[in-house]
């Protein structure tokens, strides 16, 4: 008996760490989805803001909006073309890990820009723009590196499957139509049947049914057609008895 209630006090409180461990997870994945959510909403206001930004304020702000959206277009582009490979291809685990690198110096680089935006010293910053220029362009372009990079794999992996594929319908259309040849009248592969023309001689008729009888005794000289005796002939109800003649002697 205490043992039976050893074991469902055990079961309960079993079942009571895994009911708390699922809702620990459950509350973790909804704090997460609610998290992406918000950072991607951010995302798209600043965007929104940096676009109004570039066109509303000529000058050296509407140029510091321009480099900031550059480099969050390219950074972005990039992360989502690496991410949405990796699940189909291993191998661009150190091409994402190479991106996280990069993604630092992006990070610091934007948060630069955007320090500058407040920076009331417009001489300065206009003077300083050649330099986050080039900083952008180094960023930017290794990040089209790897994007390309990761593109051009994904095609050459689809190309080489499609020949392979294209290969082997190739290999299977011409499997079913071998065998699905059917050997009848209608198919215009089988040999075409030599008819007996009309007034064809008997002798040559059954010359051509023994020769095409492969499995059967050679045929000799047909036998001699003999006339038949009036006697032997069976008789009907129906005919007439045949007359006698009296021979003299």
């Amino acid at each position: 008996m205490e043992a039976a209630v050893a074991v469902f006090g055990l079961l309960f409180v079993l079942f009571v760490l895994a009911g708390v461990f699922v809702t620990v997870k459950a509350v973790k994945a909804a704090k997460a989805g609610v998290d992406r959510t918000v950072a991607q909403a951010r995302r798209t206001v600043e965007d929104t803001t940096l676009r109004a930004r570039q066109f509303a304020q000529p000058g050296v702000v509407g140029e510091l909006a321009q480099l900031r959206l550059s480099l969050r277009t390219s950074m972005r582009a990039t992360q989502e073309a690496l991410h949405s490979g990796s699940s189909e291809d291993a191998s661009l685990s150190e091409a994402i890990g190479l991106f996280e690198r990069l993604s630092v110096h992006g990070h610091e680089l934007d948060d630069e820009l955007k320090r500058l935006e407040r920076e009331p010293d417009r001489a300065t910053i206009a003077d300083r723009l050649p330099e986050f220029r080039e900083r952008l362009e180094r960023i930017t372009h290794s990040a089209e590196s790897l994007r390309w990079a990761a593109r051009d794999r994904a095609r050459k992996f689809a190309d080489d499957d499609l020949a392979s594929l294209s290969d082997q319908i190739d290999v299977e259309s011409g499997a079913l139509r071998h065998w699905t040849r059917v050997e009848g009248a209608e198919d215009p592969l089988r040999e075409p049947v030599q008819e007996r023309r009309p007034g064809q001689g008997q002798g040559s008729g059954q010359a051509s049914a023994g020769s095409g009888n492969s499995w059967g005794p050679d045929s000799e000289d047909p036998p001699a057609i003999t006339a038949q005796d009036p006697r032997t002939q069976p008789s009907y109800p129906w005919q007439k008895a045949p007359r006698t003649e009296e021979t003299t002697t």
